[in-house]
């Protein structure tokens, strides 16, 4: 009997828990001869879930939305990556991939399939200390960055173009509808968006599957990172032909005429003129009525960027696809031109009988979109 045929003859024999075990002896016994085995990817080990636990200093926070997404791509897809771990006393902590691990001990459908398991790989040995432990779950967090915005929107036509409506491309992507609608704008295609109305309710009219929710342990912290336009009840809305920025090209993916450097150059030239980036503002929360409302109720959303590309995109046409301009100014230039933005966001909130807000509270972005 040959050595497959004897590795055959046992797993019959097995319990499945004998049997996980077995193979993951297999498995560590083969890693140790690997040429690999300096990759913790090489010895990926199934492990019961109630005895991996979390770290006390995850930086990472995901919205529910980001969270049932992550359930999604999980019943659909499989687990594609391991959960990062250091095991030590009698626990496995993690390291990178808490939200993989909550869904594998919370989705009563994906918990089912794994029996109960969850996939890791443990930490090299020489990254075992508690500041070697933060510092790999923060650059696991990093290194995933974030969605380009033109990568995205190229996602969103393919899939408005299969017919799939807003509600179902937000339900599949983890967006709100207007999310999907600003990326159909990005594209400049106007039949994009000819379904825009927004609808405060996350579930699509034309999508039917079910999914088990999530529950949630941490519901004090995640309560801030709710959905826009979910339940805020001083938020207006308007659909995207009556907003002013939009006529004026704020979505658009260029600027006819002009090259990308001439278009930074128009936002170095008004965000650093002190003078005239008030004036524009000025004139900007009058004229552009419906984008103000529309916009400037949102308080899960950065207004003072929106006003500072908002000004350009007012004066000159130049669209905020090229607001990375921004990092081009002074930390001080930039505290100048945010404090300018904020004057004129609590003065449209005064006028239209708004709470007025910090810096930090005209500064707030909520969503983010790191799943694993």
């Amino acid at each position: 009997m040959n050595a497959k045929e004897q590795i055959e003859k046992d797993l019959n024999n097995l319990s499945l828990e004998e049997k996980v075990n077995y193979i993951n002896d297999l498995r560590e016994f083969i890693h140790q001869y690997s040429p690999f085995k300096n990759e913790p990817v090489d010895f990926v080990k199934w492990v019961k879930s109630d005895s991996v636990t979390a770290n006390d200093y995850n930086p990472n926070k995901v919205a529910p939305p980001e969270m049932e997404l992550l359930e999604i791509s999980i019943m659909n897809d499989g687990y594609t990556q391991p959960i990062v771990t250091y095991p030590h006393e009698d626990k496995i902590e993690v390291i990178d991939g808490f939200h993989r691990n909550r869904v594998g001990k919370e989705s009563k459908i994906v918990n089912k399939r794994i029996h109960g398991f969850l996939p890791t790989v443990i930490i090299r040995k020489e990254q075992t200390s508690k500041n070697d432990r933060i510092a790999s779950t923060i650059r696991h967090n990093r290194a995933r960055g974030k969605h380009q915005i033109n990568a995205m929107s190229e996602i969103v036509i393919d899939l408005k173009n299969r017919n799939w409506t807003n509600q179902r491309i937000a339900k599949q992507l983890g967006m709100d509808e207007e999310e999907v609608l600003r990326l159909c704008q990005i594209s400049g295609l106007e039949h994009l968006f000819s379904n825009s109305d927004f609808s405060n309710a996350w579930e699509s009219s034309d999508y039917s599957e079910e999914f088990e929710p999530l529950s949630d342990d941490v519901s004090d912290v995640m309560e801030q990172y709710k959905i826009p336009n979910e339940s805020d009840e001083i938020r207006i809305y308007h659909t995207y032909d009556k907003w002013e920025c939009h006529k004026a090209g704020f979505y658009n993916s260029k600027k006819e005429g002009y090259t990308n450097e001439q278009c930074e150059n128009e936002y170095l030239r008004i965000l650093l003129n002190e003078d005239l980036f008030s004036s524009i503002l000025e004139k900007l929360i009058v004229e552009w009525k419906y984008s103000c409302e529309h916009y400037l109720t949102n308080s899960s959303m950065n207004r003072i960027a929106w006003l500072g590309q908002a000004a350009v995109c007012y004066e000159t046409g130049v669209p905020s696809c090229y607001s990375g301009a921004w990092s081009l100014l002074s930390e001080h230039q930039q505290t100048i031109a945010n404090n300018i933005a904020l004057k004129y966001l609590n003065k449209w909130l005064e006028l239209n009988k708004g709470i007025q807000v910090t810096i930090e509270e005209g500064l707030i972005i909520n969503r983010q979109v790191e799943l694993y």
